[in-house]
């Protein structure tokens, strides 16, 4: 009995401080068994209960229409990155023009939610890479972000996930990621410190370097 009420203590002390014990979102063999509007009506069945015990008056105007609004806004917007048909398709392109130093996406706005409170994380991502024979679209390295950034997170596996990514879609390590973001599980709750950020990075290939990971972090900067 002790033994059980240490290990919950521990896991409970491991959660808050925020460890991902796998790059790979946990999810379930048959979570894509419902399709998304029997997903909605379940989530929004679900959510009208919340806000009944919270006590809430689900006859007012403003409220009647929440608990559909919320599930849509799950299934359609914020979580739809749990959803391998909705990840962006790399479109690559030669490098004609023979450039082979680093190239920086700098400032992407980062919003996803944290997985242990389910409230919004909000900073920035910045993405080099270094081009060989194929480059790829400006705008798919955001929208890769933002795939990634759609589902329940922690910022560890978070980095880690676009990093893997981008050096899927090039076919090449050399790949940096860094995001700098704040928490509202933080500044809005428990400690409430609404000054601190935080910051990952993730570093492979030729960006293993000293003095080029070192000319990464001044550009972003």
């Amino acid at each position: 009995m002790i033994e059980d009420v240490v290990t919950e203590k521990l896991l409970h002390e491991l959660n808050e401080e925020h460890l991902s014990t796998s790059i790979d979102t946990p999810m379930r063999e048959d979570a894509f068994k419902l399709n998304d509007t029997q997903k909605i009506k379940i989530i929004a069945d679900h959510f009208k209960q919340i806000m009944h015990t919270l006590g809430l008056d689900l006859t007012d105007d403003s409220l009647k229409d929440t608990p559909l609004r919320v599930a849509k806004m799950y299934v359609k917007e914020a979580f739809s990155g749990l959803n391998p048909a909705n990840k962006p398709q790399a479109a690559l392109f030669e490098n004609k023009y023979q450039y082979n130093e680093m190239l920086i996406e700098k400032d992407i706005t980062l919003y996803s939610y944290c997985e242990h409170h389910f409230v919004p994380i909000i900073g920035k991502v910045h993405v080099a890479y270094i081009p060989n024979k194929k480059v790829i679209g400006l705008s798919k390295i955001n929208r890769l972000v933002q795939y990634y950034a759609k589902r329940p997170q922690v910022q560890e596996r978070l980095v880690n996930q676009i990093a893997e990514g981008l050096k899927a879609a090039l076919n090449s390590d050399d790949v940096a990621v860094v995001i700098d973001a704040t928490h509202l599980c933080v500044c809005s709750r428990g400690i409430k410190d609404t000054n601190s950020s935080t910051i990952t990075a993730h570093y492979s290939g030729k960006f293993k370097d000293e003095k080029l990971k070192m000319e990464f972090i001044t550009l972003i900067k």
